[in-house]
This record gives C-alpha cells, structure tokens and sequence, in this order.
C-alpha cells in the first residue's frame, strides 16, 4: 500500500509513530503537507501537484490536518477522495467535528449525553442566554479552540457575563457550558478505531486547574471503560462518520456525557499511558479499507502481435 500522512510538521510525535508503524508492515508511506499539495479540478479530472511534480498512485491518506489549516487541508483531502483515495476520516467529516456547535447539535439529535449547552450569535442580551443555562459554575468555550485554548471556568454569574461580553465584543463564536462537579477535574480520552475502542485514558486536571488537557498540565493514567462508556465512544465517532477519533467523555451522575469528538486525536499521550500501539492499530485499520487498484492489461508481445494480424 502507497500511504499519504497529511501533515504539516514531520517531526511530530503522531506523524512519526504514523509512518514507523506503515514501514514496519511494509507499506510505502510519505508525508505531505497540505499546504504544498496544488488541485487542478474540472469535471471528472481531479489532479495533484507536492512540489511541483504529480502526485499519483497513492491508495489512502491519513488526515492529520491541525485546525489552523482546517479549511484549505479538508480541501486537499476532499481532492483525495475525489481522485478514488481511501480515507478513514472523510472531508466533510472533520469539519462537522471542527465545529463544535455543529458536533453537539448532532450528537444531541442521536440522544447522546451531553453537558447542557447554550449558544447564542453575538447576544444582545447576555442574562438571558445565561438564564437559559442555570445557575455558574459555568463553562465558556471558543466554537473552534483546540488543546484546552479559548476555555474559561466562570464561578458567578458576573464572571459569565464578563466572559460572554469580552467574546462578543471579539466577534468570537463560543458555547456556554453548564460545569460537571463530579466529574472533579477528570475526563476520559478514549480512541476509537473502526468499530473498537482500541485505548482509553483518564485525564486528570492538575492543581488549580479545572481543564485535564495534557497540553495544560493534565496527568494520565489507564482507565478500564465500561459497557456504557464504550457503547457512547463509538456511537459519537460514527455519528460524526469518521473512522478514527479521539472521543472526550465526562463521567457525570447521569452517565457519560459526550464533550468532543476529536477528528486529529494525539498519539504521543495515549500510547504513553496505556502503552497500546495505536498507530499500528490505525495503519491495519486504513490498509484494511483500501480496494485493489485495477490492473492496466497488459500489452502482447511485438511478434504475438503480427501473428494474430496474419
């Protein structure tokens, strides 16, 4: 198999693991950066250039598109698919789990546990969209933050509207959140693969900090899931359709609550916690989608050639 790691950087620590674990199974594995990848499009001939030369023959791409690119790299992946590559996470299906908005309005429609959430384009009235929510503690999250960025704990109800009202003056889409006490600064990480649950982990908020991202000094350990917490894992990644993803839950009084569905999740955390081999899990699961490529006939010799003539 000819595989495509799209990604910006090639020393990251996922996009290394990626293309070890392709190698070590045999495959041919390149990295390119979406950004260097030019389409030429017309009706039914989508071509590709990477550094001025075609790009041909590749049987599946891993998406590994950072949010800052999310626009022009869906695009790049869209040409991919366009051009009969496989893919685990399509196009348009990271940018529904881009958008969070998006993402909790669909999971919702599924009935999967969610934190109560409330939205608002630019309020003019800022109790009343609080209103709907309930009493703070409350949650106040940038629509397309990564990483832990653009998230803000409101304790009172002065804290939210002040938050609420710096945003809208920035123009920023954002949801407010209602806050999960019991989940104590804990959420879990569990990384689907196809139709497994192939590592899961428990992220915990270090001291002062409410976030349990690990980029923001969250712990981690292994976590056993139960059938619940599985079943929820799976159902969200699908309902976002990809293949591959890095659901967030939050164990809550009323069972688990779906906080993001990750369309780009990190190797280095997980497989560093559970000691699961991830990547090779997701390269078997891509080579496992690729249909065979149809073999060009081959050409008779020069001489049968004459013969069948006379």
């Amino acid at each position: 198999m000819k595989l495509a790691i799209l990604s910006r950087n090639a020393k990251l620590y996922s996009t290394q693991r990626l293309v070890e674990a392709g190698r070590q199974r045999g495959h041919v594995v390149r990295v390119l950066d979406p950004l260097r990848c030019y389409m030429q499009i017309a009706p039914g001939q989508f071509l590709m250039r990477y550094k001025g030369k075609p790009l041909n023959g590749i049987d599946a791409v891993i998406p590994r598109i950072g949010a800052s690119v999310t626009r022009y790299g869906s695009a790049v992946l869209r040409q991919f698919e366009l051009m009969g590559t496989h893919t685990p996470n399509g196009s348009d299906a990271i940018l529904r789990a881009r958008d969070k908005l998006r993402c909790h309005q669909m999971l919702a429609g599924e009935g999967l546990g969610l934190p109560l959430t409330v939205f608002g384009d630019n309020p003019d009235d800022t109790t009343d969209l609080l209103g709907m929510l309930g009493k703070p503690p409350h949650v106040i999250k940038l629509n397309e933050g990564t990483q832990g960025a653009g998230v803000i704990l409101a304790e009172n109800a002065a804290a939210s509207r002040s938050v609420v009202e710096a945003f809208r003056g920035l123009y920023a889409n954002f949801l407010v959140q209602e806050f999960i006490a019991e989940a104590k600064g804990a959420d879990l990480r569990c990384f689907v693969v196809g139709d497994q649950v192939v590592a899961a982990m428990r992220r915990q908020a270090g001291d002062g900090e409410f976030r349990s991202n690990l980029h923001r000094g969250g712990k981690a350990s292994p976590v056993r899931l139960n059938e619940d917490e599985i079943a929820t894992a799976l159902r969200a990644a699908r309902v976002m359709g990809l293949g591959v993803a890095g659901v967030d839950l939050l164990r809550s009084k009323r069972g688990p609550l779906v906080l993001e569905v990750n369309s780009s999740p990190g190797l280095e955390g997980i497989e560093g916690a559970t000691g699961v081999d991830v990547a090779g899990a997701i390269v078997d699961f891509v080579a496992a989608g690729v249909r065979p490529r149809p073999k060009a006939p081959r050409k008779a010799p020069a001489r049968a050639r004459k013969l069948t003539k006379a």
